[in-house]
């Protein structure tokens, strides 16, 4: 049987010190592959993903956004406008966790005051250092979504980009765009494969 679903486009960025691993997140999440070699990002990279949610899709405007200081400047016409966020740390680096509460701040302060916002530390597949109790309690207190992933590994990374796309209510959707027909016998309309206009730079921290 073939029926039509609607599509509705969301703006997320990925926010945090350099080297927590935003990119490889993205890359990972769309490619599902990952690299030692990615360099550090310059300003943004965006990427379009098409994520299939069983009554509609959801069109992904990725910004992944650079995490050294002299690009601070820059940041905010990145995530202005954004209705969902990643806030990235790295498990291993508590600096990194403090950085982080700075970029949920400047984001409520700066950003869509209606944004949902995803506390995420990286790396778990190496030795923690930020544990998790403290930063599940952080998120909890300012009332954030919590996730914890590793880019290296693939643990945790869809699922985390599934639960923000999910928590997203769709009257918050930039443009209730076209339909797309869907048949249920199409095997190539899945999260890992329904992918469109796809940048394949790999530019970001790792």
């Amino acid at each position: 049987m073939t029926e039509k679903k609607n599509v509705f486009q969301f703006k997320v960025v990925l926010l945090g010190e350099s080297a927590v691993g935003k990119s490889s997140m993205v890359v990972r999440f769309v490619n599902n592959t990952f690299s030692e070699k990615i360099e550090s990002t310059i300003g943004a990279t965006y990427t379009n993903y098409e994520v299939d949610l069983g009554d509609y899709f959801v069109k992904l405007q990725i910004w992944d956004t650079a995490g050294q200081e002299r690009y601070h400047s820059l940041t905010p016409m990145y995530y202005r406008g954004a209705k969902g966020a990643f806030i990235v740390y790295d498990i291993t680096s508590y600096d990194s966790f403090e950085r982080a509460q700075d970029w949920v701040n400047e984001l409520r302060s700066e950003g869509s005051p209606d944004a949902k916002i995803m506390l995420i530390g990286n790396k778990i597949d190496l030795e923690r250092v930020v544990k998790k109790e403290e930063a599940m309690k952080y998120a909890q207190d300012e009332k954030l979504l919590y996730y914890e992933c590793s880019a290296k590994s693939g643990i945790g990374v869809h699922d985390a980009f599934l639960e923000l796309t999910k928590s997203i209510p769709i009257e918050m959707a930039d443009i209730p765009t076209n339909e797309i027909e869907y048949s249920e016998s199409d095997d190539e309309i899945k999260i890992d494969k329904k992918r469109r206009n796809n940048n394949n730079n790999n530019g970001g921290c790792c």
